[in-house]
């Protein structure tokens, strides 16, 4: 068994990073990143967005939808909201029951933005999933029902970093086989940022496939301050692997925070947005259609089903107009990083 080598991550989020709570692992706490990145603002420049082409001071963001394929209600919602082009971005769970119709589906829709969740926790207390690798070669992911951890710190404990690498590259090669080279990957419930072994390989990966990962700049004392205080293990190994990092990164991550009414939601998204750095930031969140399925999946379905609804708000559309934001995706950021090669 391997020894632990991190205290019990907070609940911070889902990525985006990157921890979503254990019990229900998507909801994140109230507190939004605010304070977290008031001292980001006292210097703008050198911001990957800029170096990417996008005019100095400018909020470049991503809105992304988590957990795509985890179930037919986050798949509608997904595709609804990426057809209607009120968000940029969403990545796939190769691991869980409706993943290849997600897939499939993005292969049919070549213009839109869609990645992988890399996926290494089945979270939920009934409804879960194992490994896409034959369980006999990564048997440090799995638990004794045979699925993986539910909780990051129990994959930490258990599972080598040779067993991570070769699970998150049978879900890339799971993707090709179903027709559907993704545009970009992440992290489910962080678990790729949980140990410095993880990290390696999840840089290792995107290198080698060039499909860039969602790598957050840390050579910002205080972004760096910011994540290692949400748990992150982020000692000096960490940030020269992040300084080595040959792809793209993004200069700040958060999350949808929770709120008890849909109105609230909307009031905390435009606080969230309003406390981002400028520079190149990712959002993510976890739509959902609301049905009783849902329900019995997962206490967050009221949270998933107003984050399927409010980014066709016409408030919050105007916000973002009146803030002037500017919209991005992982496919334009590449282009324009090759185009600078």
């Amino acid at each position: 068994m391997k020894k632990l080598l991190i205290h019990p991550l907070p609940a911070f989020l889902c990525l985006a990073i990157f921890f979503v709570g254990c019990k229900d692992k998507k909801s994140q706490t109230d507190q939004s990143g605010t304070a977290a990145v008031e001292a980001t603002t006292k210097s703008t420049a050198n911001t990957w967005a800029e170096k990417l082409g996008w005019p100095a001071g400018k909020k470049v963001i991503i809105l992304h939808a988590d957990d795509i394929g985890m179930c037919p209600e986050a798949n509608v919602a997904a595709k609804k909201m990426l057809t209607d082009g009120v968000i940029q971005s969403a990545a796939v769970m190769i691991p869980c029951p409706n993943a290849k119709e997600a897939i499939t589906w993005a292969a049919e829709h070549p213009a839109m933005d869609i990645g992988l969740h890399l996926t290494l926790t089945s979270e939920w207390k009934t409804y879960r999933w194992g490994t896409v690798t034959p369980a006999a070669e990564v048997p440090g992911l799995l638990d004794e029902d045979h699925k993986m951890w539910h909780e990051v710190p129990q994959v930490v404990q258990h599972a080598s970093a040779e067993e991570v690498e070769k699970e998150i590259r049978s879900q890339i090669e799971q993707s090709i086989t179903w027709g559907y080279r993704p545009d970009h990957m992440d992290t489910h419930m962080g678990t790729l940022y949980a140990d410095p072994g993880y990290v390696k390989v999840f840089i290792k990966v995107a290198e080698e496939y060039g499909i860039p990962a969602n790598i957050i700049d840390i050579s910002k004392p205080e972004v760096l301050a910011e994540f290692k205080r949400q748990g992150y293990p982020l000692d000096d190994r960490v940030v020269k692997m992040v300084d080595g990092y040959t792809l793209p990164k993004l200069d700040y991550f958060s999350s949808a925070p929770k709120a008890e009414t849909y109105e609230g939601k909307i009031e905390k998204f435009k606080a969230l947005v309003n406390s981002v750095p400028p520079g190149l930031t990712e959002i993510i969140f976890h739509p959902s259609v609301l049905t009783e399925n849902l329900k019995t999946i997962t206490n967050s379905w009221q949270q998933r089903a107003w984050e399927a609804q409010m980014f066709s708000d016409p408030d919050l559309i105007q916000f973002f107009r009146d803030e002037d934001i500017i919209f991005t995706n992982w496919k334009e950021i590449m282009e324009r990083f090759e185009k600078q090669k």
